[in-house]
C-alpha cells in the first residue's frame, strides 16, 4: 500500500516515529513534510496529503499535528476524504470498519508512542465492513455532490 504522511511542527516528532512503523509494516511511505520542529502552517500539509489520496497517488494518508483537530478540519474539506482523528484502538478500528476512513489523523502532543503504535497497527489492517455502512458512505457522497454542485457558478 502507498501511504502519504504529513505533519506540522506539533506533530513532527510523532510523524517520524509513525513513518517508521508504517514502513516496517511493509508499506511504501511518502513524507510530504514538515521536516523539522520549526513553526509551519498545518493547512499546507493537510492539503498535500488529502490531495494525494483524492488524486489516487496514495492509497491512504496519515496526518499529525499537536492535537489532530486542525488537520482533520482541513482534510475533511476534500470530497472523497474520510479523515478520522483517532485517540485509541477502538476509534481506529471503527474508523476503518464503519467509515472506511482513508486518512488517519493523530495528535502528536496528546498521544504516547505506545498508543500511536497500537492505533497504527490496527488502522492499517482493519477492513471496511460494507453493508449498512456502505449506505451511509453513499449518503456522504450525495452530500459532497450537493455541495460541489452549489459551488459551480
Amino acid at each position: 500500500m502507498k501511504v502519504v504522511i504529513g505533519s506540522d511542527h506539533g506533530g513532527y516528532k510523532m510523524k517520524e516515529y509513525v513513518k517508521a512503523l508504517i514502513a516496517d509494516m511493509g508499506h511504501e511511505v511518502e513524507d510530504v513534510g514538515t521536516f523539522s520542529e520549526e513553526s509551519v502552517d498545518y493547512p499546507e500539509y493537510a492539503f498535500k496529503v488529502a490531495k494525494a489520496v483524492v488524486d489516487g497517488r496514495a492509497d491512504r494518508g496519515v496526518l499529525l499535528c499537536g492535537t489532530g483537530i486542525g488537520m482533520s478540519i482541513v482534510a475533511n474539506r476534500f470530497p472523497g476524504i474520510r479523515a478520522a482523528l483517532c485517540h485509541d484502538v477502538y476509534t481506529a478500528k471503527m474508523s476503518r470498519r464503519h467509515n472506511d476512513a482513508n486518512v488517519l489523523v493523530l495528535g502528536g502532543r496528546v498521544l504516547s508512542e505506545d498508543v500511536a503504535k497500537d492505533i497504527v497497527a490496527v488502522w492499517f489492517v482493519e477492513e471496511f465492513e460494507g453493508g449498512r455502512h456502505e449506505r451511509r458512505l453513499n449518503k456522504i457522497k450525495e452530500i459532497e455532490s450537493f455541495i460541489l454542485e452549489r459551488r459551480d457558478p
